[in-house]
């Protein structure tokens, strides 16, 4: 359906979906940070001799527990929400084009500044994604949960029967490591000890394999494209729109029953070296990750009903409103911090203090979101993005 021609503007926009793309920025901080920190690459016995070591135990099993996986699909499943709106308003052909120009952004992204990136893997989730628009909700419903259980089979294929989905890329990754003179004893150095940009270079080379391999090791493309579906239901439906109309309360609770106990035993499994088997802990990984997530927008909505004009909305949006800006700022600031040819913090701080970090970052996002909304309508990289999509010049300034 086509009712406009152009991005959509400030009072179209839905507060609560703003602040849920702000609250999956902090969490996403929140993960990230301790690879920029270079804390992740880490051996045990360099981690264990850090001062922070004996509370570093607790935070990594917190992260685990309540972080790992939860903010990623929000943001999945907002990502869906954001296909529906788009939909609404312009034909899926400017999706793709979207599609198409992000798929540059997260190449350039994973290859030039930081690895890590999700934003290559999306692009190719959204293109996926069109194909399916015409299948009717319950079709579509049910497609989305056999590709987010879909990993635990594969992962069965792996343990039991030895297909090795992801070995080539691994050996892939390996031999480019070597080309470029990284082994696993500098591994965890190289960025720290780095001081130029062609030191960095050399690194995200290799890096953009080893991100190939985690994709294709942890199976990450099924459950993308089947939490773009459920987004784009629950955007199709415009539940963010009839939030009072929900039971909220009522599956706040049921997800609660579901995602608690099983959040605490996939961190066990996960801090533990999955002593029952990568198979019961993608299932650990399915049953509990998307549950807790659910109950954070949850908790996050039934806020919303009753205190809409707190400023704990305006706080979250701010940063939501530009949430490709912010992603990659976060990219920028914790090259800045923890790269040899910066402040040189990698490997020098434990996971506690990491994250005090991200939650700064965060903070300052806030606020330099915020200034910049006031002067203009689009973050910098989103207002490119914008014009790229629809092929013209577009007023940023309000």
């Amino acid at each position: 359906m086509q009712n406009g021609n152009g991005p959509t503007s400030g009072k179209q926009r839905f507060v609560i979906l703003d602040a849920l793309r702000g609250l999956a920025l902090l969490g996403i901080a929140l993960a990230n940070f301790p690879e920029f920190g270079l804390w992740t690459f880490l051996s045990e016995k360099a981690q264990a001799a850090m001062p922070s070591a004996e509370a570093d135990r607790w935070v990594r099993m917190g992260q685990y527990m309540l972080v790992d996986g939860k903010f990623y699909t929000i943001f999945s499943l907002l990502f869906g929400v954001g296909f529906s709106l788009i939909l609404m308003r312009h034909s899926r052909g400017l999706f793709v084009r979207r599609m198409l120009i992000l798929v540059a952004i997260g190449f350039c992204h994973m290859m030039f500044l930081w690895s890590g990136d999700i934003l290559l893997l999306y692009a190719i989730g959204g293109l996926l994604l069109t194909l399916f628009v015409k299948l009717s909700d319950k079709v579509l419903l049910g497609i989305a949960t056999l590709l987010i259980l879909l990993p635990i089979g594969l992962d069965a294929l792996t343990e039991f029967c030895g297909v090795d989905f992801a070995g080539p890329f691994y050996d892939a990754w390996w031999r480019e490591a070597s080309a470029q003179g990284i082994t696993e004893e500098n591994f965890a150095s190289w960025l720290h000890n780095t001081k130029s940009y062609p030191e960095m270079f050399a690194f995200l080379r290799q890096g953009a394999l080893e991100r190939l391999w985690e994709f294709v090791a942890g199976h990450r493309l099924p459950k993308v494209v089947g939490l773009f579906m459920l987004g784009y239901l629950i955007g199709k439906q415009r539940l963010y729109a009839r939030l009072e109309e929900l039971p909220l309360k009522e599956m706040l609770i049921t997800f609660l029953a579901l995602s608690l106990a099983l959040s605490y035993i996939y961190a066990w499994s996960a801090t533990n070296n999955h002593p029952w088997g990568i198979t019961i802990h993608a299932l650990l990984y399915a049953i509990s990750v998307i549950p807790l997530a659910f109950c954070y927008i949850i908790i996050l909505c039934l806020i919303y009903n009753r205190h809409k004009d707190a400023a704990l909305f305006r706080h979250l949006a701010a940063p939501g409103r530009m949430a490709l800006t912010n992603y990659i700022g976060q990219s920028v600031i914790g090259i800045f911090l923890f790269y040899g040819f910066g402040l040189g913090l990698g490997t020098r701080v434990g996971l506690w203090p990491i994250e005090l970090i991200a939650l700064g970052v965060f903070l300052l996002q806030i606020v330099l979101s915020w200034l910049w909304l006031h002067w203009f309508r689009f973050g910098p990289l989103e207002w490119l993005w914008r014009m790229l999509t629809y092929g013209r010049w577009l007023t940023v300034r309000n």
